[in-house]
């Protein structure tokens, strides 16, 4: 009875009070190294032409609006004239952009209002990380240094600074990943309250308590229905844990002690997680698509009135029908041969993500004479840059721990090193379908939380037991990655900030060459 349920009480952790304090520590450094200086460049910049605007017209009408030409350089002088009557034809969900209103709502539609909720999701993102590598590891420490790698990577600190989509779905999707490994804990720690009630070894053989109302699994599919309501592809991310738990709960019900009655969890618990994950996702879903439905004015919201023998229509009904529609019309624009054939500078292959090959360049002002805004040049000239690109020591270090990991879960058979293996590779990998394409590298941010939850655990595991003999030499050699990755950061803060550097300066910080530039 002991080793049963030792082993189902597994992910117990008895320091909540430090793992908070730590958490939240952490957390509010990364809230404050985002927010200083976030206003600046005053500008509209990258893809905020976008979304920072679309915001704005939901906000006002519950839609995306059409904006006159000129009108970014109308807004940064406090003009919002150039917002249109007309509805924009958009191709992601509504919720990013109903996030980045939120912000607007609160400080206007300048560059405060709309990078404010991204501020706050890059926070978020790292307190998900800590939560979900302290359960992983069973380890608060690594948790720490899980959420201080991702503080301090560049590409997750430049997007938790842009009004952008991905930083949200990002967020989200950790968040839900985390709930399901606190499912996992939860669901196994109320099969040892069971048999402790009951004064069981084990089940015997019997299948055990239902237990088919999880309350961290509900939480999950909401998460993954809003990270889905931001940018589809979480559905991959979706579809590969919703296996994954699944396996997780046979493996409970075995440990438990079930016998050959184990087999019954496809049958019992794994329609109950579809309910919880799968279903429960769409109505979260679709209600963000509130202001649509209930406006007049939205993209495609008439085209069930205009076409009622549409067989969409004659199924779903007016409203619904045109959403349907909607969905398959952006879906032609992403996957059509329109979009195959545009090329766009800085596209990269997802294969040079993972070590970050081709990072993209998100602003640029490469020409600042001597004398011009502080520049003290001799013989060139200065430049304000902002860069798309992760911490280089932080990435490389991580591609490494990649495959300690993969090593870690198939050969050793830790369970916990799947996590982050699998949840990286649903982000990553789907990407490859879509080449001929032009993607970015700045779409990797949905990899960076799990490439650093790896690469933490995998310090964790080089780290060892307390007892170990080696501990100390162990932790300095910790410590120093560490350092390492936070000072490779302050070097390349500049070009992540738009600070004023001479060229000669911002080619040091560009170490392979024509492929970062």
């Amino acid at each position: 009875m002991h080793s049963t349920l030792s082993a189902l009480d597994d992910g117990k952790l008895r320091d909540r009070a430090l793992g908070w304090i730590l958490t939240l520590s952490i957390t509010a450094m990364a809230f404050l190294l985002r927010i200083y200086n976030v206003a600046t460049p005053n500008k509209v910049l990258f893809d905020e032409t976008y979304y920072a605007k679309e915001a704005w017209g939901i906000l006002q009408s519950g839609y995306e609006r059409k904006w006159a030409e000129g009108a970014n350089e109308q807004i940064v002088q406090g003009d919002l004239s150039g917002l249109l009557e007309d509805p924009a034809y958009v191709v992601h969900p509504p919720l990013g952009k109903v996030l980045i209103s939120w912000g607007e709502a609160m400080f206007g539609m300048a560059p405060l209002g709309w990078r404010f909720m991204s501020v706050v999701f890059g926070a978020l993102m790292v307190l998900f990380v800590i939560r979900l590598a302290r359960r992983l590891s069973r380890s608060t420490l690594v948790g720490a240094i899980a959420g201080l790698l991702l503080t301090f990577d560049g590409l997750a600190f430049v997007m938790s600074r842009l009004a952008l989509l991905d930083i949200f779905q990002a967020t989200l999707a950790v968040g839900a990943i985390s709930a399901l490994v606190a499912d996992r804990d939860w669901f196994r720690h109320r099969l040892a309250a069971y048999l402790r009630k009951h004064n069981l070894d084990d089940l015997g053989g019997r299948f055990g308590p239902l237990l088919l109302l999880r309350p961290w699994r509900i939480t999950a599919g909401i998460l993954f229905g809003l990270s889905c309501a931001v940018k589809w592809n979480t559905l991959y991310l979706l579809a590969v844990f919703g296996i994954l738990v699944v396996f997780w709960d046979l493996g409970a019900r075995q440990l438990a002690g079930a016998g050959r009655r184990k087999w019954l969890s496809p049958l019992i618990d794994a329609p109950a997680a579809f309910l919880q994950l799968v279903v429960l996702a769409v109505p979260v879903y679709i209600a963000t698509w509130w202001g649509w439905f209930t406006s007049d004015g939205g993209y495609y919201r008439q085209w069930g009135v205009e076409n009622p023998d549409h067989p969409l229509v004659k199924i779903f009904g007016k409203a619904l029908g045109a959403l349907m529609w909607y969905h398959q019309a952006a879906y032609n624009f992403h996957t059509g041969d329109g979009i195959k054939e545009k090329t766009h500078p800085y596209q990269s292959h997802p294969a040079s993500w993972i070590l970050m090959l081709r990072p993209i360049g998100i602003e640029a002002e490469n020409d600042i004479q001597p004398g011009s805004q502080g520049c003290e040049a001799v013989g060139t000239t200065c430049m304000r840059i902002i860069s798309g690109m992760g911490t280089p020591l932080l990435w490389w270090a991580a591609a490494a721990a990649l495959l300690v990991a993969l090593y870690l879960w198939v050969v050793r058979r830790d369970w916990r090193f799947s996590v982050p293996v699998l949840a990286l590779a649903a982000m990553w990998l789907p990407w490859f379908q879509y080449a001929e394409r032009p993607i970015f590298f700045f779409y990797a941010v949905t990899m960076i939380p799990f490439s650093t939850v790896a690469l933490a655990m995998v310090l964790g595991w080089l780290l060892g037991p307390a007892s170990h003999p080696k501990r100390r030499l162990r932790a300095m050699i910790v410590g120093i990655i560490l350092a390492l990755v936070i000072l490779n950061f302050a070097f390349i803060y500049p070009i992540l900030t738009a600070d004023l550097l001479t060229r000669p300066q911002w080619m040091q910080r560009m170490w392979l060459g024509n492929s970062w530039i």
